[in-house]
């Protein structure tokens, strides 16, 4: 199964608007997804922070969803940093999760911020958008 690491940029954007691939993505994880999402502790404080800080959801919703992630996830432990590798000390954890997860795509909308990940670590780094076109089954 396709494992993959989503930036906090993603989780912020399904939570904004019930419109586009991050939205329909996000909709898409649980038990019957056609992949499995990698998260960690670290990882998971920043999207609810974000969640809170950067949308119009209550608390209570925002902690929903956190939890909700972290009950269908595959939940790892990080115990060794890759820091620094990226432009944004913030991106710093998602790259962590991959690496640490094994996982074979990192999902974002800032390309640009993962830049030389697939060089370094052999990680895809792709857009909402095409993730959910590859699902799909769609070219990009």
């Amino acid at each position: 199964m396709l494992r993959v690491a989503i930036d906090t940029n993603v989780v912020v954007a399904a939570a904004r608007s019930n419109q586009g691939a991050s939205h329909r993505l996000l909709r898409l994880i649980g038990p019957e997804a056609p992949f499995q999402v990698t998260l960690s502790v670290p990882l998971a404080l920043e999207y609810e922070m974000a969640l809170k800080r950067r949308t119009d959801l209550d608390d209570e919703a925002a902690e929903a969803i956190v939890d909700y992630l972290c009950q269908v996830a595959d939940r790892r432990e990080i115990y060794f940093l890759w820091r620094p590798f990226l432009k944004a000390p913030a991106d710093e954890m998602v790259l962590e999760v991959a690496v640490g997860g094994g996982v074979q795509c990192i999902v974002t909308h800032n390309l640009a911020d993962f830049e030389g990940v697939q060089e370094q670590f052999g990680i895809r780094v792709t857009t909402p958008g095409a993730f959910m076109m590859e699902l799909e089954g769609k070219t990009t």
